[in-house]
């Protein structure tokens, strides 16, 4: 049975709530350099890989000028699956305030590798995760508590998660003592899952429009991605250097 189908009969029959972004909210991030941007991420996370904040700056900027796209300018989460899992490797910002609300671990799918996330897919059934920019739209109740759907920007890359059910919910195999015994966090069957003591606040901060930013060195991505690239910035270059 495919991811998608049990998550969907995880979720049947339950409502679905949600929340939306101020309307006048990106007005001054949308005013700022991705370089800026990037720069102040990098002080309220300063364990966080400073290359990967510059992408994931550059596609919130490019994100901001397409309002089609949902993106709220007022919070951001970046995933760096070029971590182990063992470490924290998931950060939300809070933009608005110049703050940092989290810095969590954060599982792949099962079939993306053991300790380290190495294989990714847009198709269902391949119980592994996908990479590139999300945006976090509206939460409800399944088979795994409280979660929360995401909607892939990324056409090729993660443009088929709503269909996969690939959501952010809390999980029992998200531990980081038992990771550090077994060598990995467990595995989800494609979902960013977090630990369930902050799944909650982490998925309320989250939920309305904000941009998830799930980063890998994968040239393809790197290279193909449209809101790395063009008129949107330059973050594709920025990532070969």
């Amino acid at each position: 049975m495919s991811a998608s189908r049990l998550c969907r009969l995880a979720a049947l029959g339950l409502l679905a709530t949600t929340a939306s972004a101020p309307a006048g909210a990106q007005t001054s991030i949308a005013a700022i350099s991705a370089d800026d941007l990037a720069a102040q991420l990098a002080r309220t996370a300063p364990k966080a890989d400073r290359r990967v904040l510059q992408l994931a700056a550059h596609a919130m900027r490019c994100a901001l000028q397409q309002p089609e796209l949902g993106v709220s300018s007022e919070r951001l989460s970046v995933i760096d699956y070029s971590r182990p899992s063992t470490e924290p490797r998931m950060w939300v910002f809070d933009l608005a305030r110049q703050r940092l609300l989290f810095e969590e671990w954060v599982a792949h799918g099962r079939n993306s590798g053991e300790n380290r996330t190495e294989h990714f897919s847009n198709r269902d059934g391949s119980f592994m995760s996908s990479i590139g920019a999300f945006t976090a739209q509206e939460t409800y109740m399944g088979g795994n508590g409280y979660s929360l759907r995401l909607a892939g920007l990324e056409p090729g890359f993660n443009d088929r998660a709503r269909e996969r059910a690939i959501v952010i919910h809390g999980a029992p195999y998200v531990n980081p003592s038992t990771a550090q015994l077994q060598g990995r966090l467990g595995r989800s069957l494609g979902c960013p899952a977090v630990r369930l003591s902050v799944a909650k606040p982490l998925i309320d901060a989250l939920r309305g429009g904000t941009m998830v930013f799930a980063y890998y060195l994968d040239k393809d991505w790197l290279k193909h991605s449209q809101l790395l690239g063009g008129d949107c910035g330059t973050a594709a270059g920025l990532a070969t250097r």
